[in-house]
């Protein structure tokens, strides 16, 4: 079977998935990436004392969910990472960023329910209407209080990327007793005003750059998202040009590296990484409505630290209502941290200053939380 990736039909992270596939995707042999795997697997492996490294399955609202934790000590901060998508796992790419990231945090991954290794695991029969928004923030909400019981934590720190923002953002307004601070990667605030900004954008460069067959289409939907129905096909296209002029990942094309890092993780086999796009053709018409009326523009306060992670050249999930929004919120704690060389991908685009802002303006709540007035 040959897997669906083409960046440039992404809604959310990777909202919607293509059947023209880039090259590579064609069923291989599994020793073609399995000395690869053995390598990184080796080079990846906890060996401290005192670390952790395992993963398992945890039944979270009917469904096994499958969860990665790795950290040098036990003793360090937990992150909770809530990936993008909605069904776009990052424990696959896992390999590319976070082993920096383990020498200061217990770093917890999870694949979301109809995602990757989990939807491999689990019957999908009976699966679809708990796609949901509510569903998945319950999820977020019930495994966080797993966690912090497993590895003795009073609270862990909630990260979430692209898709996962909407989920963790929810998490942190329902339960903020759980977290010591909110990290926000490529975040959504509005959707309906990242949509109209992104094709803003594309229809600029389009122009100056003289692009005809990018204006035909992009012409071809406006005015966008408008007033017409926002379906598959035009999200397609008003996805497919921004992050032709590198919204996804700064002063890049295309995005083959990324797509194809979970083929070399130590994590997944062939069967769970061809799971990835099974779960996203799962995932998009039943969540596609919802996720276009998502508005966090009228939360005026925000009851934990929140630190915002924008990428200058993100135009998948646009900087700019983000930045706007944190200008306005109230919170015990609030930061705004540009990364001038990233789009969407902050991760895998500026792992140092992640690493840094992460360590320097994240971590140290863990130890000394800021009061937020409740108990």
């Amino acid at each position: 079977m040959k897997r669906l990736f083409l960046s440039q039909c992404a809604a959310f992270l990777i909202l919607l998935r293509c059947s023209i596939p880039s090259s590579g995707q064609t069923s291989l042999p599994v020793n073609d990436y399995a000395k690869g795997q053995a390598i990184l697997a080796d080079l990846g492996k906890i060996v401290a004392p005192n670390g952790v490294q395992e993963s398992y399955a945890v039944p979270i609202g009917g469904v096994k969910q499958w969860v990665y934790v790795r950290g040098q000590d036990k003793q360090n901060p937990i992150i909770l990472f809530v990936h993008g998508g909605p069904a776009s796992p990052m424990a696959p790419v896992a390999w590319m960023f976070q082993r920096p990231l383990e020498e200061y945090f217990t770093v917890v991954q999870y694949d979301q329910r109809a995602s990757g290794k989990t939807y491999a695991t689990n019957d999908t029969t009976g699966l679809g209407p708990t796609i949901r928004i509510d569903q998945y923030v319950q999820d977020a909400i019930d495994l966080a209080e797993f966690i912090r019981k497993k590895y003795g934590k009073r609270k862990v720190i909630l990260v979430g990327h692209s898709w996962g923002t909407i989920v963790s953002m929810h998490a942190a307004l329902q339960r903020p007793d759980l977290f010591y601070a909110y990290v926000g990667i490529g975040q959504v605030i509005n959707a309906q005003d990242n949509e109209r900004v992104s094709f803003e954008y594309a229809l600029k460069r389009a122009t100056a750059e003289h692009n005809e067959e990018a204006l035909r289409e992009l012409r071809s939907i406006a005015p966008y998202p408008g007033s017409q129905p926002t379906t598959r096909e035009r999200i397609i296209i008003a996805r497919k040009w921004p992050q032709y002029y590198g919204g996804l990942a700064a002063n890049r094309s295309e995005f083959k590296y990324y797509f194809n890092a979970p083929l070399l993780s130590p994590e997944y086999s062939p069967a769970d990484v061809e799971a990835i796009d099974k779960g996203s053709l799962f995932t998009l018409s039943r969540l596609l409505p919802a996720f276009l009326q998502v508005d966090f523009k009228a939360v005026k306060s925000f009851p934990v630290p929140v630190f915002m992670l924008m990428g200058r050249h993100d135009y998948t999930t646009p900087s700019e209502p983000t930045a706007s929004w944190l200008t306005r919120v109230k919170a015990p704690l609030k930061k705004s941290i540009w990364f001038e060389n990233s789009a969407h991908l902050i991760p895998l685009e500026e792992p140092g200053k992640l690493l840094l802002t992460l360590v320097n303006d994240v971590r140290p709540l863990a130890a000394n939380p800021v009061r937020t007035g409740k108990k």
